[in-house]
């Protein structure tokens, strides 16, 4: 094979140590390889860097497993052009599978440029998805402990759901908390109601009469506990994420004016993707590299699968979040766009495809700068009139109408 790198290295990354191989040019002519162990603590990845760095490496290439990359890639980064490469795209030779064929080969590979990159985002915005990522895992349990509560009350045979919208808001919580302090009187329970929850008071009283025990309030005093404890974690680390997103501002505000897009979605979407769209040559790459498009799989003239490959799931809820508000959303080419596909390809599909011109849209956006451009909710009856027309005349004529067409007027 070509030589396209001169002195590359290839890494094969275990939890505990990192094999390393080098290749260099003989003196006599030719390539010689160069091999080495190390231990994956600080200290020996410092070893590591120093050992590269006397071979006068220039590029070092290694495989994406798992998480055990990270601690190598932050502490080479600063020193060497590195490369992470997709597990798949590194086929070994049959029957010779040690460590020190896997590093010889993936620099086999990297020397003759054979290997492509994967996205690895930028110091500081791999700091802020690590904030984002863990936010996110402590709103959903708050979801799973909000259901544990529900269930729990059904326990009790109180069905205070039944009346109010939300149990944990500010009357839900008086309630809640006056039962685990051992008042079960409906009368008394009822009139901790506030706001427009006091036009219910005769629901409230029968829906809190029930079986409230000590043991019920041990129990639903944990819950209630876990979720005033996740709140403050949300809370805490939603200011972390303020403070760290910071130089980041403009990004927010410009995916924010796309519907549907809160500010945690933006938030979720900047530290996913970053904002240097240059590291993806198209819209088609950021999707495809999402994935939020379909598959191309085609052999002997046949297109044998169009599933869509499996991409960071962050992203995706995120996509999903800010899709499913857009399409509820009044006159926006977004709820277009799901209305008139929904009838064809169905409710997965159609938001499948909102979240794709979501993304879309932040590409472009994040590559010039400008803000969202609504195209509108008429969008796609004022692209093809005559469509709409005859689209619209098929449906009476089937209902039994006969349909006569007059242009309209229009005043000079």
């Amino acid at each position: 094979m070509e030589t396209i790198v001169e002195r590359p290295a290839g890494l094969d990354v275990h939890k505990a140590q990192v094999t390393a191989c080098v290749r260099t040019p003989a003196p006599g002519g030719g390539r010689e390889e160069h091999f080495a162990e190390f231990q994956t603590t600080v200290a020996g990845l410092l070893t590591l860097r120093d050992w590269l760095a006397a071979h006068r490496v220039t590029q070092v290439t290694m495989e994406a497993t798992g998480v055990f990359w990270k601690s190598v890639w932050a502490i080479l980064e600063d020193e060497f052009e590195l490369l992470l490469v997709n597990a798949r795209h590194v086929k070994q030779v049959p029957g010779r599978k040690t460590d020190v064929s896997d590093a010889a080969w993936i620099c086999r590979l990297a020397e003759a440029g054979l290997l492509k990159a994967s996205f690895v985002a930028p110091k500081p915005i791999r700091s802020l998805r690590n904030l984002t990522r863990y936010r996110k895992t402590q709103i959903q349990e708050r979801s799973r402990e909000a259901n544990r509560l529900h269930k729990a009350l059904e326990d009790t045979g109180i069905k205070l759901d039944c009346v109010a919208t939300d149990i944990l808001g500010v009357s839900g919580r008086a309630m809640l908390g006056a039962l685990i302090e051992g008042t079960t009187d409906p009368e008394v329970l009822a009139e901790l109601a506030r706001g427009r929850l006091r036009a219910k008071l005769p629901a409230l009283r029968e829906a809190l009469e029930g079986r409230f025990d000590d043991l019920h309030a041990v129990w639903i005093g944990a819950i209630l506990a876990h979720v005033d404890f996740l709140d403050e974690q949300i809370d805490s680390l939603s200011e972390a994420i303020e403070e760290q997103i910071a130089p980041f501002e403009s990004a927010v505000e410009l995916l924010r004016s796309i519907p549907g897009v809160q500010r945690r979605t933006a938030e979720v979407i900047v530290a996913e993707i970053g904002t240097d769209m240059s590291v993806f040559p198209s819209a088609k790459h950021l999707a495809s590299w999402a994935g939020q498009c379909p598959g191309n799989h085609q052999s002997a003239g046949k297109r044998r699968s169009g599933k869509t490959r499996n991409g960071s799931k962050w992203l995706d809820w995120a996509l999903e979040e800010s899709a499913l508000a857009a399409v509820r959303s009044k006159d926006v080419y977004l709820a277009a766009q799901y209305q008139r596909l929904r009838a064809r390809r169905g409710h997965k599909k159609a938001l499948g495809a909102v979240k794709h011109s979501i993304l879309v849209a932040c590409w472009h956006m994040l590559s010039s700068g400008e803000l969202y451009r609504e195209l509108g909710g008429d969008f796609f009856r004022k692209r093809d009139p005559e469509r709409v027309t005859k689209r619209l005349v098929a449906q009476l004529e089937a209902l039994g109408h006969s349909v006569t067409l007059e242009a309209e007027l229009v005043a000079g």
